[in-house]
């Protein structure tokens, strides 16, 4: 194998892990308190609380493939290395809104914070979209889930005071 591919193949794997590691550090710290959607009403199209780990493990995946698309480009781009600012920003911001939300319950300050994380995240797809097209085409879902996902944390503070 040549000295590229296995290059390549690391920045990937790394790529992709540092944001699973974010998702099972975030689980851990809530672990025991996610059960909340059995306990609070929830706002019509709330998915079953099964779906959430399936559907950002992807996004996770998605995550790290387009960061290592950008990754090879920090060097001789200024929006790769603001993109890869902006997505470090967010993965803290994604880890926090988590123990906000399921640990602490604030639901207004979680969803305040989750506009802020909506904003890192289209920051980041700019940046990406003025590196590398299809880097940013990735995440699209995710800026979906996020948007979603703020519908679901704003109804649930609604609904539940």
């Amino acid at each position: 194998m040549k000295a590229q591919t296995k290059r390549n193949i690391l920045i990937y794997s790394i790529s992709i892990a540092v944001p699973l590691c974010v998702g099972v550090l975030s689980a851990l710290f809530t672990m025991g308190n996610t059960d909340i959607y059995k306990e609070i009403k929830t706002p019509p199209l709330s998915p079953p609380s099964f779906l959430f780990p399936v559907v950002w493990t992807v996004l996770y995946v998605l995550m790290g493939i387009s960061c290592a698309m950008i990754w090879k480009y920090r060097k001789t781009d200024k929006n790769a290395e603001k993109a890869l600012y902006y997505y470090g920003a967010s993965l803290v911001f994604n880890f926090v809104w988590s123990i906000l939300f399921f640990n602490l319950r604030l639901f207004l300050p979680a969803f305040l914070w989750l506009l802020m994380l909506l904003y890192l995240i289209i920051r980041t797809v700019i940046c990406y979209y003025n590196v590398y097209k299809p880097a940013a085409y990735l995440q699209i879902p995710y800026i979906v889930w996020a948007a979603f996902a703020g519908y679901l944390n704003l109804g649930i503070k609604i609904l539940n005071g």
